[in-house]
């Protein structure tokens, strides 16, 4: 393999070694990873392993190339996606993943409009304690697709009786424009033996099926319900498709 001239050879042989090249049908995903990621959950330290992706129209194994072009581009300002993997996801029987979408509000600010924060922090609380599995987080999400700022307009409409649905369509975007694709190449990478979904979001279910990988179950996450969000969970139920938390808490359909 060619080394760059313009990137230092000793930092490429650390880097090297981390990067895989994961084809897709719009160039290729730069897997980085694992990485030792400890995590703090409810006062408990969890050990984790943490990659990052990024997409890129150039397919080459000459890293070198790709990580000389870094500097000039402000990556600072675009999202990428990562996961973290807990225990022996590659070859374990059996493992959890969640597929989480970014909530600038929910998971970092711990806004209670939304479910959010409570799922991302109670996903990887789940996948802890099963002892192996993954969490997806997933950029380009927020607000179902529709961006920070749209969102923060979406919030203005939903203040003056819009539900999240119609605050969405009314600023003139779908309902939910997220794609798994990606996160689903990166799944494959990773393993190849049956998963079991977190999710109360059918399109995620559907999103896999689709794609041939092999659910074996769905477990649901349903929790920190308040009078801030209780109508944007109903909304999810009567108006997203989502599972109601009365069909149970695993689910093979």
């Amino acid at each position: 393999m060619s080394v760059t001239k313009d990137f230092d050879a000793k930092v490429l042989s650390l880097l090297e070694p981390k990067i895989q090249l994961v084809p897709t049908d719009r160039g290729a995903i730069y897997l980085v990873g694992p990485i030792k990621l400890p995590i703090n959950l409810y006062d408990e330290t969890y050990e984790f392993k943490w990659y990052c992706w990024l997409n890129c129209r150039e397919v080459t194994e000459d890293f070198g190339s790709i990580l000389a072009k870094l500097s000039s581009v402000n990556l600072a300002e675009m999202q990428q996606s990562s996961v973290l993997v807990h225990g022996d996801f590659e070859s374990a029987e059996h493992a959890l993943i969640r597929f989480h979408s970014i909530c600038h509000t929910g998971d970092i600010f711990g806004s209670k409009r939304c479910d959010c924060g409570y799922q991302l922090k109670q996903s990887l609380k789940h996948i802890a304690e099963h002892g192996t599995g993954a969490l997806f987080y997933l950029a380009n999400h927020e607000g179902r697709g529709i961006g920070l700022f749209s969102k923060a307009l979406a919030y203005i409409l939903q203040e003056n009786g819009y539900d999240t649905v119609d605050a969405n369509l009314k600023l003139g975007f779908v309902d939910d424009s997220r794609n798994y694709g990606d996160a689903i190449q990166v799944l494959r990478t990773l393993r190849t033996k049956p998963v079991t979904l977190i999710t109360n979001n059918p399109r995620k279910l559907d999103a896999l099926k689709k794609a041939g990988l092999d659910v074996e179950k769905r477990v649901q996450l349903w929790g920190d319900v308040s009078e801030f969000n209780e109508k944007y969970l109903k909304t999810k139920v009567e108006r997203s498709g989502h599972f109601r938390e009365s069909d149970g808490c695993c689910n093979n359909d």
